[in-house]
């Protein structure tokens, strides 16, 4: 700062002098003034890692996600991660000697790996750790609970919770296990309702989701249920990793799953259904009870039964680079098996899932999207991975106006298929006079509030505007996401005017 001023006050010195000297008279013209140079691009930075099935907790200013494999990272950000621990090994940090303190659930399992966690804290500020084994050919699998003083562990095991896969008396007592009646239990979520009750909701493929009233007090269900009550799913239909969030805004509680198969040619596929009671039942936008959506008996992992139900958030996609825009296409493959979190502080919603990518087969990382609620109540997803507005340069606020909408735009419509195929951009615009022109033709209406109505041919998106930051533009744009009341959405990124 020094160097700049000494600087500044040298050019004064020597106009003074010119002036004084008579030169730069009137006779000569002044030069016209350059133009101020574009502010430079914000720089955003993202440190990815790996941790399948990412159930999230925040502890203080750290975010903490717990997955599969006995995978752990954590965040300040929810952009730049940085691995905790990784491996079903004695050297995981989480456990003092993991094989040991659980050598009961791996011999039900018949395997030594872990599935996906969640991690609660509780009344007596002790943090819960729901783990789950499964075989992995078959539902036998067991779900138990170990307790820490830390969210980093190490873990002690408490008990084993529940049991699947058996060929006698179920958890009921009464009747014998049946895969396509009851769950395998796997993939735990635990979480409070708003009048403070505890309440764990897991399940995967088999029988389907169950949700069980726990004691808080000792992180245990309640007694003589059972596997609980069953919300979703059955007969081996492919649905699982479901988690619930509560928004005091809307009054409901929203049930997130994932549709589809984990692989890159899975389609898996993130989708959402809502119940103003946290065990339910849950319904989606055609008022469709999901206890009913289940898959047909005489097929296994047959998509076609489930595939028309639920509010389906994303699924495959990629965009196309636009004029300008540079570097690797964005976009995803099989997203799913997500967590959710409100951050009261910044009073945003969030979606944390691990995604695979077109073109790199098997490999996943974690992605992190601001989620929002449009007209009707229901969560869409911001088409790009979060990075806050406070980033931008120049600063930019969080309203877009009806002007600033209209523009040509990137469209991603997800559909509604559990399927292999990547959705492709399309290009509309949204023009001045609040026509939509280009692949599709319709209507848009900015109705205040970031809230827009996207109409084409004939079907309403209901959807949130907002600023998303473009990895391949370099910069903050303005975006939407919308979705109709049969549960399809599309996200558009705009490109220019």
């Amino acid at each position: 700062m020094k160097a700049r001023s000494a600087i500044g006050t040298l050019f004064l010195t020597t106009s003074a002098l010119l002036a004084a000297c008579g030169g730069g008279g009137s006779s000569a013209p002044s030069p016209s003034p350059s133009p101020p140079p574009p502010p430079p691009s914000p720089t955003i930075t993202f440190a990815n890692v790996s941790v399948h099935d990412p159930s999230v907790i925040k502890v203080g200013s750290e975010f903490y996600i717990f997955g599969s494999h006995l995978g752990a990272a954590k965040s300040t950000d929810l952009m730049n991660w940085t691995l905790v621990a990784d491996g079903v090994t004695n050297a995981n940090s989480l456990f003092t000697n993991v094989l040991t303190e659980l050598q009961d659930t791996f011999a039900w399992s018949q395997s030594n790996d872990l599935w996906a966690p969640d991690v609660v804290r509780l009344g007596d500020g002790k943090f819960y750790f729901y783990y789950d084994s499964c075989r992995g050919d078959a539902p036998l699998s067991a779900l138990g609970v170990a307790v820490a003083d830390s969210v980093n562990g190490p873990y002690i095991n408490k008990q084993i919770i529940l049991k699947s896969g058996m060929t006698g008396l179920s958890e009921d007592g009464v009747t014998n296990y049946d895969a396509r009646v009851h769950p395998n239990v796997i993939d735990p979520n635990t979480f409070f309702d708003a009048g403070g009750n505890l309440w764990m909701i897991y399940g995967s493929y088999s029988g389907g989701i169950f949700i069980l009233a726990m004691v808080e007090a000792t992180g245990l269900p309640e007694p003589g249920q059972g596997y609980g009550k069953h919300l979703m799913g059955g007969n081996h239909a492919r649905i699982e990793g479901a988690y619930v969030l509560h928004n005091a805004d809307t009054g409901f509680y929203y049930l997130f799953v994932s549709f589809g198969g984990l692989a890159a040619n899975g389609g898996y596929n993130i989708r959402v259904a809502r119940s103003q009671a946290p065990d339910g039942p849950y319904f989606d936008g055609a008022g469709t009870d999901m206890a009913t959506v289940v898959g047909n008996p005489n097929v296994l992992f047959d998509d076609a039964p489930i595939a028309p139900h639920g509010m389906k958030l994303m699924g495959n996609f990629q965009f196309a680079n636009a004029t300008g825009e540079t570097g690797t296409l964005t976009g995803y493959v099989s997203p799913g098996h997500n967590s959710a979190y409100f951050d009261s502080g910044l009073g945003k919603y969030f979606l944390i899932f691990h995604t695979r990518f077109p073109s790199r087969g098997e490999q996943h990382e974690v992605r992190v999207h601001e989620m929002f609620f449009n007209s009707e109540g229901w969560p869409v997803v911001a088409p790009f991975r979060y990075a806050p507005l406070s980033l931008a340069n120049p600063a930019q606020v969080t309203e877009v106006t009806n002007a600033q909408v209209a523009g040509a735009y990137k469209v991603i419509n997800h559909g509604k298929d559990i399927s292999a195929t990547i959705k492709a951009s399309d290009a509309l615009r949204l023009n001045v006079d609040g026509t939509v022109s280009g692949a599709a033709t319709g209507t848009w209406l900015h109705r205040g509030n970031n809230l827009v109505d996207v109409v084409l041919s004939g079907t309403i998106y209901n959807g949130v505007l907002s600023r998303q930051w473009n990895t391949n533009a370099n910069n903050f744009v303005v975006t939407f996401t919308a979705q109709t009341t049969a549960g399809i959405s599309l996200w558009g990124s705009r490109t220019g005017d």
